[in-house]
């Protein structure tokens, strides 16, 4: 585990994938995505252990709900309280809806909520804002919506993440065919200028095991989270390539299987009483 005390540098945060790309993939995995969204769960189910033991929210945002599973979580741990689940994927939405848990659902973006100021007392978000290009735009908008005494809780993403997949596919043809993510100096320097009060910031790592290297591939592509990195390279990839990919990964290969490392950012910010 690393700590904000021993964050790395700041890193760049350029050539993310463009959110339009992003809405439409994970709307069209909606169907899928439940089915293979074992670490989605494990993640967002630490992230609900580490809330403030006095959360009591009468009002809370499910930010990037996806198919809904933790905002039924958080009806069922807040039953008292009102929920609005947001997401970018019409899809997602779609899939959620029907299954309840939020008393809205809600098509929005993390960088522009549609919600008026200090209108909501918790903010819960899981693996969804890795996709945000300017996490200082996110960081501004909770503190925007949220009560006085209000938390932002959230889990993403940081560099490092499939770094197994990145090192083989870079010893294949160099070029990117793994998500990039940004630093976890980035998400510490965003969350210290927030103007909310940090509570607390880690990275932990987690590690998936797969037989062979289709699984992972095959489970990227169910989550809506294959390659969306702008400049990607275009058009099928050939089998030799494959081939050379599969060999390269091999290396990785431990007794459990192959291996696929998912950094994991956890952070937890108050805003001020006034």
């Amino acid at each position: 585990m690393t700590d904000a005390a021993t964050a790395p540098t700041l890193g760049t945060e350029s050539a993310l994938p463009d959110k339009r790309q992003v809405a439409a993939s994970f709307s069209r995995a909606a169907s899928s995505y439940d089915a293979v969204a074992d670490l989605q769960r494990t993640v967002g189910n630490t992230l609900i252990e580490r809330l403030p033991c006095s959360t009591a929210p009468a009002r809370w945002l499910d930010l990037g709900c996806g198919t809904g599973y933790f905002s039924r979580s958080l009806a069922s741990r807040f039953p008292a309280g009102e929920g609005v689940a947001l997401d970018i994927a019409e899809g997602m939405l779609r899939r959620a809806r029907p299954q309840g848990g939020a008393s809205h659902f809600v098509a929005g973006d993390a960088e522009c909520l549609p919600l008026r100021d200090a209108s909501v007392d918790l903010i819960f978000s899981s693996l969804a804002l890795q996709w945000c290009e300017d996490f200082s735009a996110v960081v501004g908008e909770a503190k925007r919506v949220l009560r006085p005494g209000g938390v932002f809780a959230f889990s993403s993403l940081c560099s490092g993440t499939l770094q197994e997949l990145r090192d083989s596919w870079q010893a294949v043809d160099g070029f990117a065919h793994v998500n990039r993510f940004r630093s976890f100096g980035a998400y510490q320097h965003h969350c210290t200028h927030s103007g909310l009060q940090l509570e607390r910031l880690e990275v932990e790592p987690q590690v998936l095991h797969f037989p062979e290297l289709r699984q992972l591939t095959s489970e990227l592509k169910a989550l809506g989270a294959h390659n969306l990195n702008p400049g990607r390279p275009g058009g099928l990839t050939g089998r030799a390539r494959i081939r050379a990919l599969i060999d390269a990964y091999e290396r990785f290969r431990t007794p459990s299987g192959l291996p696929a490392t998912y950094q994991v950012v956890y952070g937890v910010l108050r805003k001020e009483m006034t």
